[in-house]
């Protein structure tokens, strides 16, 4: 089979092949656990009371008659959590929040702010209990007007969801904190806003020979992970709080829970679960305090486990959007100017990934002349967390839809167009950072040489559309420590939850490093007593920053071994080497020891190995991807098929090539969800109408062709194996691409997300005049 992988800059022993994954038969054979598995003795079932209305004031809350059914334990609400500021505060390792709506998030305390917040909840030796109890728990709601439109939310007249709300009008306080109560300032649900600008917008207009100004609107989706979430919490006779969950992050867990309940991180233990699926999602506490606190209540310990109607209404989906773009080219075909406006949903508090969406939107292209424009707005609807590539998929959508019909006025191929225009090393973008070495150039050059592309597409109501997407990838502080064991194996803790096959990356790393198989690494995630802080497996950086710790942690070894080669020998340090798995004298061929045999002589010669690893790196490698995609248009029915595609991303050095593959593939396969199926419906009060996946239209395989992936390695400078972030990009282009397509294939422009059939039918039909 021929390779996928272009521009090789670097070949390496172990990373860059396809080991078989160290968790693999723990996942086929069902005995690895996820949180919903967890059982303790004495354990009591949690169940959550949520509102049905999608805006409410709570006058009062009466448990007495559920806590009066037998089997009941304990009901709490959140006047059993501490009462945190309303300030927007710094949470440790550069995270800031404001901690009053976190914890209001968990259980409400004023408002009810959209259908399935919850309210309170019980714990009883039955679920079937609980159940019960929870219909008995009376509240008093005060029913409000629900503001569900996003554009209607901004309106003078809407209804506030949050009366003190802070914004960007007030120089005093944080945008989405809390105004003082003697404050008068005027009450908005407009949490934040500002502009990035470059050059002279103005006149870049008055210099395009061809402008395109279109409005866009996308829904608002959910990720689609398919385990639901469960917490199990316990409080120790020492009065400390263990907490058993899946999350893309246990220390951001343990920090946020420390932060509802008031109680130090120290008295805390979060122990990290199997995890099935985030993307983003997981980031963010939902039912850990709650389960602690009835823990507490009931002096046992309390699992909390979420059905998938819960999922849908009570956890953070991705925006929905309005955005406006506006580009000019001249006959060139040289952007001269853009200006982009975007409005995101916040959900029921303030904080949508607008400030990510400002940040990617344009940066796949050098512009002189840019203003990009971002609001985030609250509304009723679950507060948004983030979905791969936080923001940037839907204003992607907008931009590249606008970049393609520029394309076509101008009568370039839309790949060539790109390339011309493409950033590079030094481009500035129009938020202001200055990109470093990237593979854009390559990964566009890769395009325009698959035979995809250059297969000419036949056939009527077929299409063929391209588009591009960037993400910046993350970083942040991660800890790991590897021990050498006697058989010449090496035990590895890190702090990074595994949802895309991390833990193969960080042991292929470590073997890398000592010269060892990646099958004689063996990685274990810690809990938060067992390793150093470790920020979140999000952003695309688990790889870069917990695999960066694993190689220091190998460096570590490596250099131990040594100095424990040279005291074996009773030589200078300076006069050994350790090169592929084996150390030796530089001048004396006699003298070699292998990492097993070092291994086996620990004992008698020091005592254990153990490196570790503390890193908050920079360099982080910013990665952009190009997308092909074939479609077919049914033109009485609408519906879309996807005939071929094809996805190419940077992304430095691929440490498994496979995984690499899976994450493009995910990316891809959610992003055609997203462009054609999903969407959250609502009415006008604010009711979910589809919160299953029976009426959630996500894709299966029977809606995808073999997605194919070509992977460009163009390393980034800033990582020991030259690493780029990958499971972001993969889903930005996607919709636009598709939407490229339909175009393509039929003359019509989309504007709208998803090109559901019916959005597409009535695109034809207004096209024809019907």
């Amino acid at each position: 089979m021929a390779s996928n992988v272009v521009l090789v800059n670097e070949e390496f022993d172990v990373v860059g092949t396809r080991p078989i994954r160290h968790d693999g038969n723990d996942k086929v054979t069902g005995r690895a656990r996820y949180s919903a598995d967890m059982t303790l003795p004495r354990l009591l079932h949690g169940k959550i009371l949520r509102s049905p209305h999608a805006h409410a004031r709570i006058k009062s809350i009466d448990p007495s008659r559920a806590l009066a059914l037998p089997g009941v334990k304990a009901v709490v609400t959140s006047a059993d959590f501490a009462q945190p500021s309303g300030k927007v505060a710094d949470l440790g390792e550069g995270a800031m929040a404001n901690p009053k709506w976190i914890s209001n998030n968990c259980l409400a305390a004023e408002k009810a702010l959209y259908r399935g917040h919850a309210v309170a909840a019980v714990a009883a030796t039955s679920l079937q209990a609980a159940e019960e109890a929870i219909a008995l728990i009376d509240v008093d709601y005060e029913v409000l007007p629900a503001a569900v439109d996003l554009e209607a939310a901004m309106k003078s007249d809407a209804p506030i969801l949050h009366e003190r709300l802070a914004n960007s009008e007030n120089p005093n306080i944080r945008p989405g904190g809390l105004r003082d109560d003697d404050d008068t300032g005027k009450a908005t649900n407009i949490s934040n806003h500002f502009i990035f600008e470059l050059g002279d917008t103005e006149q870049g207009f008055k210099d395009a020979d061809v402008i395109v100004e279109r409005e866009f609107r996308t829904a608002t989706v959910h990720q689609g992970y398919i385990e639901p979430h469960s917490a199990t919490a316990m409080w120790g006779e020492d009065g400390k709080l263990t907490i058993w969950c899946s999350s893309q992050g246990h220390f951001q867990i343990r920090d946020l829970t420390s932060l509802v309940l008031g109680i130090p991180v120290s008295e805390i233990k979060v122990i990290p679960m199997e995890i099935g699926g985030g993307f983003g999602g997981k980031t963010v506490i939902y039912l850990e305090p709650v389960a602690a606190a009835l823990s507490k209540k009931a002096g046992r310990p309390v699992k909390i486990s979420m059905g998938r109607t819960e999922i849908f209404e009570a956890t953070g989906p991705t925006s929905g959007t309005s955005i406006r773009v506006k580009i000019g080219a001249d006959n060139n075909g040289m952007i001269t100017g853009a200006d982009i406006t975007m409005i995101y949903e916040a959900g029921g508090f303030p904080g949508s990934p607008i400030n990510q969406a400002c940040q990617c939107v344009l940066t796949p292209y050098e512009i002189a002349n840019g203003r990009i424009e971002g609001y985030d707005v609250v509304v009723n609807k679950p507060k948004a967390a983030a979905y791969r590539a936080p923001g940037v998929p839907a204003a992607a959508f907008a931009a590249e839809s606008v970049i393609d019909e520029i394309c076509e006025k101008l009568g370039m191929d839309p790949l060539e167009f790109r390339a011309k225009n493409g950033a590079k090393e030094g481009s500035r973008r129009i938020p202001g950072p200055v990109l470093q070495r990237v593979g854009y150039e390559e990964t566009l050059a890769a395009a325009m040489q698959t035979e995809h592309y250059n297969t000419p597409l036949k056939g009527p109501n077929r299409g063929r559309g391209v588009a591009a997407g960037f993400w910046f990838n993350g970083t942040g502080p991660a800890c790991a420590t590897a021990s050498v064991n006697a058989d010449g194996t090496v035990s590895l803790i890190e702090g990074s939850p595994d949802i895309g096959g991390s833990r193969a990356a960080m042991a292929m790393q470590v073997a890398e490093v000592l010269g060892i198989p990646a099958e004689d690494v063996h990685p274990s995630i810690g809990d938060t007593d067992s390793v150093g802080y470790t920020s979140l497996t999000a952003g695309s950086g688990a790889t870069f920053k917990s695999g960066w710790a694993c190689y220091e942690a190998a460096m570590d070894i490596k250099q131990q071994l040594l100095q424990r080669s040279a005291r074996i020998w009773d030589v200078d340090l300076d006069d050994v080497e350790f090169v592929n798995g084996e150390a030796s004298h530089k001048s004396d061929p006699e003298l070699k020891l292998t990492f097993k045999q070092l291994a086996a002589r620990l004992v008698g010669t020091g005592g254990p190995v153990v490196g570790r690893g503390n890193v908050n790196p920079p360099g982080v490698g910013n990665a952009f991807a190009v997308h092909i995609v074939d479609v077919e248009v049914d033109p009485d029915t609408g519906k879309v098929e996807i005939l071929r595609y094809t996805a190419l991303q940077d992304v430095g050095k691929a440490i498994h090539p496979s995984y690499v593959e899976g994450q493009l593939q995910g990316g891809v396969a959610q992003g055609i969800g997203w462009a054609l199926n999903e969407e959250y419906v609502y009415n006008e009060s604010g009711e979910m109408a589809n919160s299953s996946f029976l009426d959630y239209r996500m894709p299966t395989s029977l809606d995808l062709p073999m997605i194919d992936t070509v992977i460009v390695e163009v390393a980034n400078p800033g990582h020991p194996f030259g690493v780029r972030g990958v499971g972001e990009v993969c889903i930005v282009p996607p919709m636009a691409a598709v939407a490229n397509a339909i175009h393509n294939a039929t003359g019509v422009r989309m504007g709208v997300l998803p090109m559901s059939p019916g959005n597409v039918l009535e695109a034809l039909w207004a096209k024809e005049g019907k």
